[in-house]
């Protein structure tokens, strides 16, 4: 291949580094109850990956339960927690700074680190994590990703990582929040969810 010049159109496989910090147990306030009442009363986050032309790069996004609304997001060549540090940060800022929150995440070290539970503390913002392993333990935030990569991200990714930030942001902001139907919401975009529950507030 070499010979020919030929470049493989295969992307490299994907594996997270193990955390060298001591885990933090954070006990699953949530406990699957995903149907909230009100927006800004729960909110969860993840960490996905989307390739760039030669190196991963990482997605963190905060979605509002109430209408399953993107609220807050991150991109980075790194996975760590100022990352998701970022992505929560926007998501406080954006939506006025609200009281009697709670976030809920997986146990990765990116949120169980200490600069996030800081973070989170800082903002009084109740933290609570799915089960070891237990991917239905966040299922929202699985969904939302599968539904961005099976929807919107090419097959062989992105040519570059800024290419993918602003593909990313006009699918959160855009099609996502603004058009696209959700089951949850009764067939409802998030952003119309939400207007519908300030009219009759």
């Amino acid at each position: 291949m070499k010979k020919l010049e030929l470049v493989s159109s295969q992307l490299p496989g994907h594996k997270y580094k193990k955390a060298s910090q001591e885990h933090i147990a954070v006990p699953n306030k949530l406990d699957r109850q995903f149907n909230v009442s009100k927006p800004n009363q729960v909110w969860c986050g993840d960490v996905t990956y989307i390739w760039t032309g030669r190196r991963w790069a990482y997605l963190a996004v905060v979605l509002d339960l109430f209408a399953r609304k993107p609220i807050g997001w991150a991109m980075s060549l790194s996975p760590d927690s100022a990352l998701t540090s970022q992505a929560l940060s926007m998501a406080f800022e954006s939506r006025g700074k609200p009281k009697g929150l709670m976030f809920h995440s997986d146990q990765g070290s990116h949120y169980s680190s200490r600069k996030f539970r800081q973070l989170l503390w800082r903002y009084r913002i109740t933290q609570s994590m799915s089960r070891r392993g237990n991917c239905w333990d966040n299922a929202p935030m699985e969904r939302f990703f599968r539904s961005l990569k099976t929807e919107w991200v090419p097959a062989l990714g992105y040519r570059n990582f800024t290419e993918a930030k602003y593909a990313v942001t006009d699918y959160l902001v855009g099609y996502y929040s603004q058009t696209r139907p959700h089951r949850h919401n009764g067939g409802l975009s998030p952003n119309t969810a939400e207007q519908l529950y300030w009219s009759d507030y």
